[in-house]
């Protein structure tokens, strides 16, 4: 008797487990702050998050990248950010220096992080609601999108696992996501 081979997991599967163990730390990092208790522990997580998507806000941009990735201009949340700073009358920062440019391979790995921000931003959205913050205050880039955190992600991993990719590719995939994890937690150092 003959095993069937095993299907191969899609990239953004691949990814997970190759950052588990970046993004458990950086997690417990945040809690441990605790980031949700006031508004005075969240004023350094939003920081850490503008930081962030001030970072990769050229991804959405590329028009490489929406190509291989349709809607990919539609996700951004920078907007977002800015206006959530500004509710809570935080000084907005000035802005990190830019990435460095990178390959597909390397973007779709900080994509993969930035994306993948939004399904954590669910659980995230319940706890900030115990400080009044809602999705048309200071937590707007937590808000879902209009067909729910889960769809949005099967849509976005569906076309992100289908980009063909050399062994290279996939390599600096995960290179780059587990860049992506170490800048937002350098960031998080930073701000808080």
């Amino acid at each position: 008797m003959h095993a069937s081979p095993q299907p191969n997991p899609g990239r953004a599967l691949r990814l997970r487990e190759a950052t588990r163990d970046v993004h458990a730390a950086l997690d417990e990092a945040l809690m441990a702050r605790e980031s949700f208790a006031s508004r005075e522990g969240y004023a350094p997580f939003l920081v850490m998050q503008l930081g962030f998507h001030r970072a990769v806000a050229p991804l959405y941009d590329d028009p490489a990248l929406q190509a291989v990735l349709p809607g990919l201009a539609t996700r951004e949340r920078l907007t977002l950010l800015e206006r959530d700073i500004t509710d809570l009358d935080l000084p907005l920062p000035q802005a990190d220096a830019a990435l460095p440019p990178m390959g597909l391979g390397e973007a779709l790995g900080w994509l993969y992080v930035a994306e993948g921000s939004n399904l954590g931003a669910a659980v995230l959205r319940k706890l900030v609601a115990q400080i009044g913050l809602s999705d048309t205050f200071g937590a707007r880039h937590l808000a879902p999108a209009e067909e729910g955190p889960a769809a949005h992600w099967r849509t976005f991993t569906a076309a992100f696992d289908a980009v063909p990719l050399d062994e290279a590719g996939e390599a600096a995939a995960v290179a780059g996501a587990r860049d992506a994890f170490a800048y937002v937690a350098q960031l998080a150092r930073l701000a808080g």
